[in-house]
């Protein structure tokens, strides 16, 4: 742990002592989705567990979950952040991007407006008894 306080990572003495009692190997994955900014596949290979041994543990480990959840949180963040910067940029595909799903309430959605027409059956020349036979209620 201490090699990780050096390079200036993101745990502090608090987390430390939490995520010891993980277990080693959880620790790393915990470090490797950090870095990865939450890449399930990434992480898993860097440390060599499994993906299922990672979903596993998500299920059993509530605080190794808890762990994942604010990693995951913060990845969207940053995404958030870059977005936030490319409008203020004028980037004009991160605007639409953002009025589409932020600004839904305010109108700003596409509408789709889609046609179509449904010929229904003609039933007319089959028996009451026919036609329950081919509902399957005869």
């Amino acid at each position: 742990m201490k090699a990780r306080e050096k390079e200036g990572d993101s745990l502090t003495k608090g987390d430390t002592k939490k995520r010891v009692s993980m277990g080693v190997q959880k620790v790393m994955m915990i470090q490797a989705m950090e870095k990865s900014l939450g890449i399930v596949t990434t992480a898993c290979r860097s440390v060599g567990v499994s993906r299922e041994t990672h979903y596993r543990w998500l299920r059993e480990d509530s605080e190794y979950r808890q762990s994942i959840d604010s990693i995951e949180s913060m990845a969207l963040d940053l995404a958030e952040s870059k977005l936030h910067q490319e409008i203020l940029n004028g980037n004009t595909a991160c605007i639409i991007f953002f009025l589409k799903t932020k600004g839904k309430k305010r109108g700003y959605v596409e509408k789709q407006e889609v046609e179509t027409t449904i010929k229904a059956p003609d039933f007319s020349g089959i028996s009451t008894n026919e036609l329950m036979d081919l509902l399957g209620n005869g």
